[in-house]
């Protein structure tokens, strides 16, 4: 060694430029090498002195990786690497606290004690190794360097608070991955760095944090070492590690080299815990942040006199004490566990004789067990090399190949990645050795390639299940401020930089389902941001669109397309609703209004056109009077008013007046004053929806379908829903109101007093059966009274002409069937409302129409009979007798309820003379079928009854 050697201590907590220190004092010599504790850390070094002095002159050595230009200068390596015995004009270690390690502290020591370089040597670390360095360096000198920064202690934190730009440091392959999931779920996605990794996995990971992508790095201890990372703050999500033997706490001074990473230069950072861990002693913290640790005392040691004789004569050599007391004998490591269990192999033994055999033997057994499984299986594979090794002087080429072909896929999930990358890193290792393999360049770019192929697969992975692209991308942009560019296609799907992000319905965002928590915030905001010109976009597309584009739904929901758009609300009169938009309040209060107004301009048309002959009688001004406050009355009613309710009002309008409300389409019905126009299918719609509004019902009743005369009551229906829908409850159905009018006209025609039955045209108009009409007549204050009879056959034309020249018509002054008519109600003027005949009705739309006129034809009172039981009914009446058939008698009763009958029937009921009955005695006896003139006697006759069964009815006394 010359002389003129200096060795140099420079000591000091972390960031405080030690490292690049070394760097720069190395290039100002001819030659040098430094040596590093981590791969990760050595790539990052080799990259910066490229690309200041050009790959030609810069050699990178690691276990995995070599890069050895011819005209080499600089050697950059792992501190196992460091090549001995060349020379070089200068020598750093980095990190050389790492004698104390447990595991590895015998190499470092090692280097203290034996590596030097020509001119400089420079040993990098902590205040902690100030004193055994001076104990075995002899002329060392020390140099002291202060942080740059500040590092400040901020206590305990949940993951869900923490800052950006944080680093969570975890201890096990587990917590990490555990750590960078609820980090993903909770802020977007975070980087995953680990010493297992391989550089190039590494350092697109780091890429991912450092470019912003992500803003949380989730860490092993190794981001202790040196690397350089834009870290704000550091987070122990625990306070312990397993050594590899055994789980034991950190000591102040590891702790303090973690935190130490957190801010960069002149930036001040910030250390705490978080998760589990529990917070940190105050001595502790503050032992930390002002850089004060106990000075180590022992440093590990192992014996670099190494004997090669024979296997038990290096096993002995390795296993020597030191003669100084500042060292300490290290720890059994894996590489002589190796050596022992290779030794007790007895064809191991039989090849390892000599001295050539046992050193090759020693390399062997110093492979990193990369893969993590047990010592067994680690040194089961050692022994296939080492008998290669000695055999053949070479790895077989097609045993190389068939060991990478089996590591040489892209498939599965991140744990067999990871897997696949740690045994691609036994045969880098193997295939890096000087001389263990025949072709060497070859194979080192075989598994450099397929460690490539991994590496980008395991970093994908890790991408995919820890970062959230999308959410990244927004956040970052919105960081930056910069515009965000938004897309929607014809299917309202948004895209924001690319990635979709949510629905636009209407003029409402609707987030991705997928996105929760933190994530859906970051979407939202992205969104809503991006959004903001194709509101005012769509706002002016939607405020041009024609009418036909936009509909109300049956519970007042106001639609365009299929979106949801606003809704109504009721408004200061019945035909006047009110508009309240669905616009997100990104949009801004002009998008608003400008919907709101376009849908108040829709819903004005929509009720103009549909209301158009209430609206007319609303603005009549001729109107006076009474006719002017009835006018009013069918305004706020819709223009439906159950006589019933303005009995009063109506007896008080004259001739006059009720000409003037006609002219505008009111009908005075016997039981409805309605607007004919207002019961098609499209003004029933909008005048349930108004009037639903108006009654402040939380659930909106819908319309009955179109074209049915009759539908079944629904008991659960608010009151006045059946008069809104153009329909009037009687029992257990429902029928139109116009076709009621319909029915009462042919009901005037009848004998109400005295009883009538159904004729064929008032159940086809109804299209019910005769139970049901029957029904629906007692709902309309009729008694129904069923008989039955012997079923007549058809009388011939003749006979049937004689009969109605002996019964003659009506007398004059026989009542009407719905009793007398009040005088008002029969007057010329009245004629065509109260007894309009059939072709007089009001005209339905088209599909009431079609509806009406399926009911043309009397519905069936019976079920036909099936075919197969015509030839035994055939039979039945010639054995037993004449057919029987069911029949109804209607009558009139006196008002059960004040509303059941039109005014018409009241009156009648009311002017019946004292005493008579409401009822007739015996249908039958009043029957013009029950006994025929002229006839004699029936004889005795068997009935047909439901159930199959018959009675005989003894014959009448002579």
């Amino acid at each position: 060694m010359n002389a003129q050697s200096r060795i140099v201590a420079v000591l000091g907590p972390t960031n405080t430029g030690k490292t690049h220190y070394a760097i720069e004092r190395m290039l100002g010599y001819r030659t040098g090498i430094i040596g590093l504790p981590l791969r990760l850390l050595a790539r990052e070094v080799y990259d910066r002195i490229v690309a200041q002095r050009g790959p030609s002159v810069v050699a990178l050595v690691t276990g995995e990786e070599r890069i050895v230009p011819p005209r080499t200068q600089y050697w950059v390596c792992t501190v196992e690497a460091m090549p001995e015995g060349m020379g070089a004009d200068f020598v750093a270690v980095d990190e050389i606290q790492l004698c104390a390690d447990p595991e590895r502290g015998h190499v470092f020591t090692d280097r203290l004690l034996r590596a030097r370089g020509l001119h400089e040597t420079l040993f990098l670390g902590t205040d902690t190794m100030r004193g055994p360095i001076a104990a075995l360096v002899p002329g060392v000198e020390f140099m002291r360097r202060e942080r740059l920064s500040q590092l400040v202690y901020t206590g305990s934190k949940k993951i869900t608070r923490m800052p950006p730009r944080s680093a969570i440091v975890g201890f096990s392959v587990d917590n990490v991955y555990a750590i960078a999931e609820l980090i993903r779920r909770q802020k977007g996605g975070a980087a995953v760095v680990m010493g297992a990794l391989s550089p190039r996995t590494r350092n697109a990971q780091v890429a991912l944090y450092q470019n912003g992508e992500v803003d949380y790095l989730v860490a092993t201890d190794a981001i202790g070492m040196g690397l350089n990372l834009d870290i704000d703050h550091v987070a122990f999500s625990s306070l312990s590690k397993f050594d590899g033997r055994r789980m034991r706490p950190l000591a102040p001074n590891e702790l303090a080299q973690i935190a130490g990473r957190a801010g960069r230069g002149m930036s001040n950072g910030t250390f705490g815990v978080t998760g589990e861990a529990r917070p940190l002693e105050e001595g502790v913290a503050q032992a930390i942040m002002e850089h004060r640790f106990a000075p180590l005392r022992k440093l590990n040691w192992r014996s670099a006199d190494l004997e090669f004789g024979s296997v038990a004569r290096l096993i002995r050599s390795l296993e020597a004490s030191p003669a100084n007391e500042v060292l300490v004998k290290a720890r059994e490591a894996d590489d002589l566990i190796a050596l022992r269990a290779l030794a007790e192999v007895a064809e191991v033994a039989a090849r390892a004789t000599d001295g050539p055999s046992v050193r090759l033997l020693w390399d062997v057994c110093r492979v990193p067990d990369f893969r993590g499984i047990s010592h067994a299986e680690h040194a089961g594979l050692l022994e296939v090399i080492f008998r290669y090794l000695h055999e053949k002087g070479a790895v077989p080429d097609d045993f190389m190949a068939r060991q990478i072909r089996r590591i040489d896929r892209v498939d599965g999930d991140i744990d067999a990645l990871s897997r696949r990358l740690a045994f691609i890193r036994t045969w880098t290792y193997v295939a890096q050795r000087k001389g263990w393999v025949r072709d060497e360049t070859h194979w080192r770019e075989e598994t450099r390639a397929v460690e490539d192929r991994v590496s980008d697969a395991l970093h994908e992975a890790l991408t995919k299940r820890f970062v959230d692209r999308r959410t990244s991308v927004l956040l970052r942009r919105l960081k930056q401020k910069e515009a965000l560019l938004a897309e929607v296609n014809d299917k309202g799907e948004v895209t924001v930089e690319g990635e979709f992000v949510g629905r636009l319905e209407g003029f409402r965002f609707s987030p991705d389902k997928s996105a929760k928590g933190a994530e859906a915030k970051a979407v939202n905001a992205a969104a809503l941001q991006a959004l903001a010109p194709q509101f005012h976009l769509r706002a002016d597309r939607f405020y041009n669109a024609p009418d036909t584009e936009i509909d109300f739904t049956d519970q007042g929901g106001l639609m365009w397309g299929e979106h949801a758009v606003a809704k109504l609300v009721a408004g200061p009169e019945p035909l006047k609703p009110q508009v309240e938009v669905f616009v997100d309040e990104a949009a801004g209060a002009e998008v608003a209004e400008k919907v709101k107004r376009r849908l108040q301009h829709f819903i004005d048309r929509k009720i103009s056109t549909l209301f158009e002959p209430l609206l007319g009688l609303q603005r009549d001004e001729t109107l006076t009077g009474l006719a002017r406050g009835f006018a009013f009355r069918m305004v706020e009613n819709f223009g439906i008013i159950p006589r019933a309710r303005v009995a009063q009002e109506v007896k008080e309008l004259d001739q006059d007046a009720r000409g003037a409300l006609r002219k505008h389409g009111v009908r005075f019905g016997q039981y409805t004053i309605f607007m004919p126009l207002l019961l098609k299918p499209a003004p029933t719609r909008l005048r349930l929806v108004l009037w639903s509004l108006a009654q402040g019902l939380d659930d909106f009743p819908s319309a009955p379908p179109p074209g049915l005369v009759t539908v079944p009551v629904d008991a659960a229906a608010p009151k006045g829903y059946d008069t809104m829908s153009g329909y009037r409850n009687a029992g257990s159905r429902a029928i139109r109101i116009d076709m009621l009018e319909r029915l009462a006209d042919m009901l005037r025609g009848q004998d109400s007093r005295a009883g009538f039955e159904a004729t064929a045209d008032m159940l086809s108009i109804t299209g019910l059966t005769l139970e049901q009409f029957a029904d629906l007549m007692q709902g309309l204050g009729y008694r129904a009274e069923k008989g039955e009879r012997e079923k007549q056959r058809p009388v011939p034309a003749e006979e049937s002409g004689q009969q109605a020249a002996q019964d003659g018509a009506p007398s004059e002054g026989e009542p009407s069937a719905g009793g007398e008519q009040p005088v008002e109600d029969r007057t010329a003027a009245d004629q065509p409302d109260a007894e309009r005949t059939a072709e007089e009705a009001p005209v339905a739309e088209s599909s009431a129409d079609a509806d009406a006129a399926q009911v043309v034809s009397p519905a069936p009172v019976e079920e036909a009979q099936p075919a197969a039981e015509s030839a035994d009914a055939d039979q039945d009446k010639t054995e037993d007798g004449p057919e029987i058939e069911v029949f109804y008698t209607f009558t009139w009763v006196a008002a059960v309820r004040a509303d059941v009958a039109g005014p018409s029937g009241a009156r009648a009921a009311r002017r019946r003379p004292r005493g008579a009955s409401a009822v007739r005695a015996s249908p039958r006896a009043a029957s013009p079928r029950a006994s025929p003139k002229g006839r004699a006697p029936s004889p005795p006759v068997r009935r047909k009854r439901m159930t199959g069964s018959t009675r005989t009815i003894p014959l009448p006394p002579l």
